[in-house]
């Protein structure tokens, strides 16, 4: 406050950490952002079984901005009392595909093109959290998918090429 420093950390949070996070047993080494690993957090952290400690070495509490989203979306998710949990099953055969690695603007267009109604104001974790409900109720023709797909890769095409005017065929 007056200028002097003790040496330690003050409540500005950190200036060039690390997260303190251990995720899947391995030290996360992005950035610590300003949010700390309070008793609240660590409580979420172990309801909702997240693969995160706190690692003992590190100096601080402080978490980075990914880890932070992925708390933040689990504690506002609400689990319907029959659960997975409960029932003992789980859904291996629907693979998991992680929106919050998506960039906002990106979130956005997503929300735009198919039109998903939210309230003002959310955030990236809130809004990735929405599209994903929104995302797992889309239904496919798997097998309409995996022909279009590999057609695409073996012409070396794909409809933004077609859309924006470019043909590969003619190289």
């Amino acid at each position: 406050m007056n200028g002097f420093s003790t040496g330690e950390e003050d409540s500005r949070g950190p200036t060039d950490q690390i997260c303190c996070l251990i995720d899947n047993s391995e030290r996360c080494n992005k950035p610590a952002g300003n949010a700390s690993y309070s008793k609240r957090i660590q409580k979420t952290v172990t309801q909702r079984r997240l693969n995160l400690g706190i690692d003992n070495s590190a100096r601080h509490i402080y978490i980075c901005d990914f880890h932070k989203m992925i708390i933040q979306c689990a504690r506002t998710k609400r689990r319907r009392k029959d659960s997975e949990d409960d029932s003992n099953e789980t859904d291996t055969d629907v693979p998991e595909v992680d929106l919050f690695q998506l960039q906002v603007n990106t979130l956005r267009r997503y929300k735009r093109h198919y039109k998903v109604s939210t309230r003002p104001g959310l955030n990236k974790a809130q809004l990735a959290d929405t599209l994903m409900k929104h995302f797992k109720t889309i239904p496919i023709k798997e097998k309409e998918v995996v022909t279009f797909f590999i057609y695409t890769v073996k012409t070396n095409s794909n409809k933004l090429d077609q859309k924006n005017g470019v043909n590969n065929d003619a190289t």
